[in-house]
């Protein structure tokens, strides 16, 4: 693919620029299994910096609490791969850094690291919003590492596009 074609392809990530530029909206996002790929593809985009105020990649239990607020109590019932942690960190970074929406991604993307209650590819994609809106998607990917990885940041920008654009 050439630059041209590169130009006029309508990416998610510059869908989800032009939204939240249409709704005056600034982003952030709290990363564990990404690993920063939200942010990096969000960034790609020119003009970013008018949406884009920055997030955490939380991938240790220690940050997900200390710089997020997980609740211990959280993350020892349900574990870092849950809705209910999703929840904690897509809260506490949109607070943290006062953002209209923010996305938080926590998943195993193995390949190691599953269980037969949480396999591998197993993720959660929280969304937080204006109004006290707060959505949360399960997902079980089956790809390798880098696969998981990718399907999570396109499914967390379609989140934004598919809650926000009716």
């Amino acid at each position: 693919m050439g630059k041209k074609d590169y130009m006029t392809t309508n990416t998610l990530e510059q869908r989800v620029g032009e939204l939240l530029r249409a709704q005056g909206w600034t982003i952030s996002t709290a990363e564990s299994c990404t690993g920063g790929l939200i942010l990096h593809l969000l960034t790609n985009i020119t003009g970013s910096s008018e949406y884009v105020l920055g997030g955490v990649v939380a991938y240790a239990n220690e940050v997900k609490e200390a710089v997020l607020g997980v609740p211990r109590s959280t993350l020892i019932e349900y574990g870092a791969v849950s809705e209910q942690t999703a929840k904690a960190m897509v809260t506490g970074v949109r607070a943290m850094l006062g953002t209209d929406i923010a996305l938080s991604v926590t998943g195993i993307a193995g390949p190691g690291g599953g269980t037969a209650e949480k396999p591998v590819g197993l993720t959660y994609i929280a969304l937080a919003g204006p109004d006290g809106f707060l959505k949360v998607q399960r997902y079980v990917w089956g790809f390798d590492r880098e696969g998981n990885k990718n399907a999570s940041a396109e499914a967390a920008l379609q989140m934004i596009l598919d809650s926000y654009k009716g």
